[in-house]
């Protein structure tokens, strides 16, 4: 095992969003000699109130801007000492990436490659960590009985899986060429807190809150795994400090069920008779019958599941009962077949602006910094700290 790595400014990208809020509320708290910058540019699935329980950590920056920046991710690197990169920010939901894929190119291959480039050309980077997903491997067999170990061979089906299996070459070939230090991770799926309802299990719960139908592609029978959002942050603690360098780990639970099993447990939490709360929709263009993986890997460095499907399944939906208004009108993301021009802010720019005032006024945050080459802008606001938003100045 390598030698226990200590980090001191971590830049993660896409901390606004679902997961990687999670790792970062996790690593802020309970690492506090830790500095955490925070780097998103506010998509539709993003959220700041995801990062109000670190917003006035001393030890805790947002950023917001795209890191398909150069001059923004350079600056960034250098003015904050950045040692660390965990790397989350991607297009990730598959409905939309088989009708908008050039988007999903431009934020997860493109956007990987300034982010690499900005490690080459800075030289001060000693892990970045980036984060893939078990489809990359494509279709596991029916009948397999062993998963996809992290050597399988990559056979991406969908243009999402395909972007970041591209995005993941190119990690590779920065470690290969110009020794920088990566870390690659495939994980299953997660659910939890905070997820952005195009996602199956918080679409679910949210329709059937509202007595509305649960759309199931197909006929129900796709396999996926599902892990709790704290297993995977913690999950991604362990290979921050414990992971090798070159190395590839899976983040995975050997314990599959249907669509249908899904759906028919989140029915049960809400009284609902399955036979008439599920609906059956046109199948994706293309949708894999199984994704499983061996997690032997990551077992070896000292993580193993800790929350029970029932338990985990139980908070979730709690949390959306507590917080149906979390998101605004997501009416557009619970439809069967969503597409990204229905999400929020896709027809027009969201208030970030408001976002961020409140952001820092309510929180005391330290937050957002801008870069200075010519063709962006900043303005130190009351509290010091400066906004950065797309080139705009704020």
């Amino acid at each position: 095992m390598a030698t226990p790595y200590t980090p001191k400014s971590i830049l993660i990208t896409g901390a606004a969003g679902f997961i990687a809020s999670h790792v970062a509320i996790r690593i802020a708290k309970k690492y506090p000699d830790y500095k955490i910058v925070v780097l998103d540019k506010l998509d539709y699935c993003s959220n700041l109130k995801n990062l109000l329980p670190v917003s006035s950590s001393p030890n805790f920056k947002f950023v917001k801007g795209d890191i398909g920046s150069a001059d923004l991710v350079n600056f960034i690197l250098v003015t904050e000492n950045i040692d660390t990169i965990m790397h989350f920010a991607a297009q990730t939901h598959v409905d939309n990436s088989f009708g908008n894929s050039f988007e999903f190119t431009k934020n997860n291959i493109y956007g990987t490659h300034v982010l690499l480039e900005a490690c080459r050309n800075t030289g001060q980077i000693k892990r970045f960590i980036h984060v893939s997903t078990d489809e990359v491997y494509g279709e596991t067999d029916e009948d397999a009985v062993v998963g996809n170990h992290e050597a399988s061979q990559l056979l991406p089906t969908n243009p999402y899986a395909a972007t970041k299996a591209g995005a993941e070459m190119l990690v590779m070939a920065y470690g290969r060429s110009y020794g920088l230090p990566v870390i690659t991770t495939r994980g299953n799926n997660v659910y939890g807190p905070n997820q952005f309802p195009e996602k199956l299990i918080p679409k679910f719960i949210l329709l059937a809150m509202k007595g509305e139908p649960l759309p199931i592609h197909g006929d129900g029978s796709n396999v996926r795994s599902y892990l709790y959002c704290e297993d995977v942050a913690e999950a991604f603690e362990v290979i921050l400090h414990r992971g090798e360098v070159g190395h590839v780990y899976n983040i995975g639970t050997k314990k599959e069920r249907t669509v249908m099993d899904v759906a028919k447990d989140i029915c049960k939490i809400f009284n609902l008779e399955a036979e008439k709360a599920i609906k059956f929709v046109d199948n994706r263009p293309f949708n894999d019958q199984r994704y499983f993986l061996d997690d032997e890997k990551l077992k070896g460095l000292g993580w193993s599941e800790r929350t029970y499907w029932e338990e985990g399944l139980k908070k979730t939906v709690e949390w959306y009962v507590a917080n149906s208004d979390y998101w605004g009108d997501v009416s557009g993301a619970l439809l069967p077949h969503p597409k990204a021009g229905m999400m929020p802010g896709h027809e027009g720019p969201q208030d970030t602006k408001g976002m961020l005032a409140q952001f820092i006024t309510q929180n005391q945050a330290k937050t957002l910094a801008a870069p200075s080459a010519s063709e962006h802008g900043a303005k130190t606001v009351e509290n010091g700290a400066q906004v950065y938003t797309n080139g705009t100045v704020h």
